[in-house]
Formats: C-alpha cells, sequence, structure tokens
C-alpha cells in the first residue's frame, strides 16, 4: 500500500486537491451512503495537500528573487549595458511570466508590487528585449482578472500600452503592448472608458495600416471584439470616418485580417442608418469591391467567414442589387 502510495502523482494546485477530497468521498455507485476514507487515502490527501503548499510558498520565493533582480539599478549610459545583467532580467520576466498563469501568483505578484515595477520603469526601458517581457507579464497577470486589471488602469499602464502599440520601433513590443491593452479592455467597463479617453480607436485604426501582420490582426481582431461587444460606440467610430479607413484598408493587397475588417464594417452598418450611409457613399464604389471579393473566395475553405461577412455586408448595404448579383456569379 506504501508503494501505491508513492506511485501516485501529486496533483499540482489546491483545486486539484480539492477535487481529490470529492472524489473520495463520493460513492462508486452514485448517491449512496458516502462511507469514510480509508486511512491510507486520507495520509495521501493530507501529503498533497502538504506538497502543493509547499510548492506556492516556493513559488511565492521564487517571485520574491525575480523582483529582487528587476529591481536592481541600471548601468549608467548604453554604452556600459551588461548583457549578463540584460539576460537575467530578461529571465526573471519570462520566470514571472510563466508563474503567473496561475491566478494566485498573478495576485501575489500585485501585492509584491511587481506590476508596479513594470509600469513604472520596464515598459519606457531602453532595451526593447525587457519592454515587450514587461508588457507579456502585464497581460499574463491581468487577463481575467478584475482586481489586477483595476491595479494596472490606477496606475497608469494603459496610456503607456497604446503609446507602445502606435509608436514603438521594436514589432514585438508593439504587438505585446496591444495584446496587453486587449487583456485590460475587453469586458471591462473602466478598461474602455479609458481606452476611449486616450484614442485607442485611432491606435487601433494605425495598427491595422501598419505593414506588421500581427499588429494587423490583432488590432482588427481587437476592433471588431469591441464593437460586437459594445454595439453602443458606432457612433463614435463612425464620426472618426472608420468607415472611409476600413474601406480603403480592404482595397490593399488582400490578407487574412481583411475578415476582422469586414466583420467590425458589418457591425457598423446594422441598425446603424448613418453606417449604411457612408458605405453607400458613391465615391467608396464599396458594391464593387465586395463583388470582386467575393468572386475570389469563392470555393475557398479557409476563407468561408470572410465570404460570409463580405455577402453580409453586400446585404445589408446594396440589397436592391442582390439578384443580379448572383446571376453574374452563376
Amino acid at each position: 500500500m506504501a508503494e501505491g502510495r508513492q506511485n501516485r502523482r501529486y496533483p499540482q494546485n489546491l483545486q486539484g486537491v480539492l477535487q481529490l477530497a470529492i472524489d473520495a468521498g463520493s460513492g462508486a455507485d452514485g448517491p449512496t451512503a458516502i462511507e469514510p476514507i480509508s486511512q491510507e487515502r486520507s495520509l495521501w490527501l493530507r501529503e498533497a495537500l502538504a506538497d502543493v503548499c509547499k510548492g506556492q510558498m516556493d513559488e511565492v520565493e521564487q517571485m520574491k528573487q525575480c523582483l529582487t533582480v528587476l529591481n536592481k539599478e541600471d548601468v549608467n549610459g548604453e554604452e556600459d549595458r551588461d548583457d549578463d545583467e540584460e539576460d537575467e532580467r530578461e529571465s526573471a520576466f519570462e520566470l514571472l511570466s510563466e508563474l503567473c498563469e496561475n491566478l494566485d501568483n498573478a495576485r501575489d505578484l500585485m501585492v509584491l508590487g511587481g506590476l508596479d515595477v513594470c509600469v513604472a520603469k520596464y515598459l519606457c526601458h531602453a532595451q526593447s528585449g525587457l519592454r515587450w517581457r514587461a508588457a507579456q507579464l502585464i497581460a499574463s497577470c491581468a487577463q481575467n482578472m478584475p482586481q489586477v486589471q483595476v491595479h494596472l488602469l490606477k496606475i497608469g499602464a494603459l496610456p503607456k500600452l497604446l503609446q507602445l502599440t502606435d509608436s514603438d520601433p521594436h514589432p514585438t513590443v508593439r504587438v505585446k503592448a496591444l495584446y496587453a491593452v486587449s487583456c485590460l479592455v475587453r469586458e471591462q467597463e473602466a478598461g474602455l472608458e479609458a481606452f476611449l479617453s486616450h484614442d485607442g480607436f485611432s491606435v487601433l485604426m494605425r495598427g491595422m495600416q501598419s505593414e506588421d501582420e500581427k499588429l494587423q490582426t490583432k488590432s482588427a481582431f481587437l476592433l471588431l471584439n469591441l464593437l460586437t461587444s459594445n454595439p453602443e460606440q458606432k457612433d463614435t467610430l463612425i464620426s472618426m470616418g472608420m468607415v472611409q479607413q476600413l474601406v480603403s484598408v480592404l482595397r490593399t493587397p488582400h490578407s487574412p485580417f481583411h475578415e476582422h475588417v469586414l466583420g467590425a464594417l458589418c457591425c457598423l452598418v446594422e441598425d446603424c442608418e448613418k453606417g449604411l450611409k457612408d458605405c453607400r457613399d458613391p465615391s467608396l464604389n464599396l458594391e464593387e469591391l465586395l463583388r470582386l471579393r467575393a468572386r475570389e473566395l469563392q470555393g475557398k475553405d479557409e476563407s468561408q467567414e470572410e465570404l460570409e461577412f463580405c455577402e453580409r455586408l453586400r446585404m445589408a448595404c446594396f440589397r436592391r442589387h442582390q439578384s443580379d448579383d448572383h446571376g453574374m456569379d452563376r
């Protein structure tokens, strides 16, 4: 029996231990009387719980050690930069990002002041490798964590992340910063308000107009997501000339991210007369563009969603011509 216990694998977190305890107390044949847990099973559960708790304590110590590294003073002068020190800091960030996939650790890092260090010191660091790792850590901690999101908004993370997204010279920094922005504003009312106050939609528009494919895709996807979740923002976007700018993006060489652009246009015209009017503006020649795009996408399995958005937009804006179009397509 002892050997069997040793060969069992302990769960890696408290949730796993609790599930084991529930399983141990559940009858094998459904809602029958619960029998007392065996002494051997009880001992094993205690050891598992102790092992998990010890592991969590060790992880807190690891985070503290990483923060000691990150809190060191920078070497003065770019020419005197210590590459070993930079590598050590990058390793610290990578370990913290891994540890903070655990939500408890993400909350602990916030309490330990780790996020404050990221925002105040590393989002504006001279080394791009440290900037993007700081943004990645912020994203890891903020995702699905309202308490952490509110703290990051309070200490001014969002405007710095938007600035990095908009103008950082390093493409990886821009992409990671936008990922962090997304984690702060999706399904987060206070985050959306801060995003709007800092002209975040214009940042997304410029991201779609950039030459970096990842940034284009993530910008378009976030725009579509925000429009879907917050249709009340349509008027704001239309007044910015978003319809005209999105159509301009569709006229660039075809790219998979155009699917999200078409989806955003569909959102802007649904139940919105001003959006329909903008799309029907003869100077955009959108009807012909959509007709040509639909022909290009026909028969391509990987483009079915884009084709559906394309047809949906055509139906919404130019329904009077649909019978003629279908005749031409056949």
